[in-house]
């Protein structure tokens, strides 16, 4: 997948989305999230374009009470502003990754779901697969087509 290079721009639809301004930390974009109703309480930082190992790239973070998440080189994000959440992806081989981040303080990790079931039919997968793919299926939209190659025959 392409880099993604965070812009302000980019900062300002996810504060609109998640309703908590941006908190620039540094390093770091901060955006604190908290539901009184559900008591769900979590912090999201990215990281843009910093050094992991010994290459750069997009670092986000979510810390709860009881949980802290990475998804290290985030190449992408897709906002649903109908659901109030934010679904940040990476792709390797194939293989997604994808952290959603909720408006009322709920957060979902899916790692290594094969990208192949995003487009397929969830009605043949188990009902613990299909939610992942379900999940990240709204991503295909930023997802670069994947070159088909066509077996030939032999005459």
């Amino acid at each position: 997948m392409m880099a993604l290079v965070f812009k302000e721009e980019d900062f300002k639809k996810l504060s609109k989305v998640l309703g908590v301004p941006a908190k620039h930390k540094g390093n770091n974009i901060r955006f604190e999230l908290e539901s009184r109703g559900t008591q769900r309480k979590l912090a999201l930082e990215i990281y843009p374009n910093i050094a992991i190992g010994n290459r750069r790239g997009n670092l986000v973070s979510v810390y709860t009470p009881n949980a802290h998440l990475q998804l290290h080189f985030c190449s992408g994000f897709v906002i649903s502003e109908m659901l109030h959440e934010v679904t940040f992806i990476g792709e390797y081989n194939g293989k997604l990754s994808g952290l959603i981040v909720e408006k009322e303080g709920g957060c979902s990790l899916y790692a290594n779901v094969d990208r192949k079931i995003l487009s397929g039919d969830f009605t043949k997968l188990g009902p613990e697969i299909m939610l992942s793919g379900i999940a990240l299926s709204l991503t295909e939209t930023i997802l670069p087509e994947k070159k088909v190659r066509v077996k030939r025959k032999r005459s």
